[in-house]
């Protein structure tokens, strides 16, 4: 199996993909190939375009894993740019009981929805 091949694989009658743990703008993500995930916002992302993420921690290809230290040389996730959008509300009540003390606060989160393209190991 080649390095680029992100054909699921085979073992014990399980079916298993590549995957690799990515650091994107502070967080840690475990990415497969065609997965989306909603990120903090990439203000210098427009959309449809690509971004590439080298900070690759783990990568597991067909059962070989290889673990950086702290980061995989030459690894790198190649991801597209489907839309910016916000998260769902939050909201963040503080009450203070007999003292007639209360505070409500609300929160949207902006994100950035991504799809993997390529686990690039």
């Amino acid at each position: 199996m080649s390095a680029r091949d992100n054909s699921p694989y085979r073992c014990n009658n399980k079916l298993y993909k590549m995957y690799a743990i990515v650091e994107i703008l502070g967080q840690q993500f475990k990415v497969e190939a065609g997965r989306k995930l909603y990120i903090h916002r990439m203000a210098e992302a427009d959309r449809g375009s690509k971004v590439e993420f080298d900070k690759v921690l783990l990568v597991d290809n067909a059962g070989a894993v290889t673990v950086g230290a702290p980061l995989v040389e030459g690894a790198k996730v190649v991801c597209e740019v489907v839309s910016h959008l916000r998260g769902d509300k939050v909201l963040v009540f503080h009450k203070k009981r007999r003292k007639g003390y209360r505070k409500l606060n609300g929160h949207r989160q902006d994100l950035t929805e991504i799809v993997v393209k390529e686990i690039i190991a």
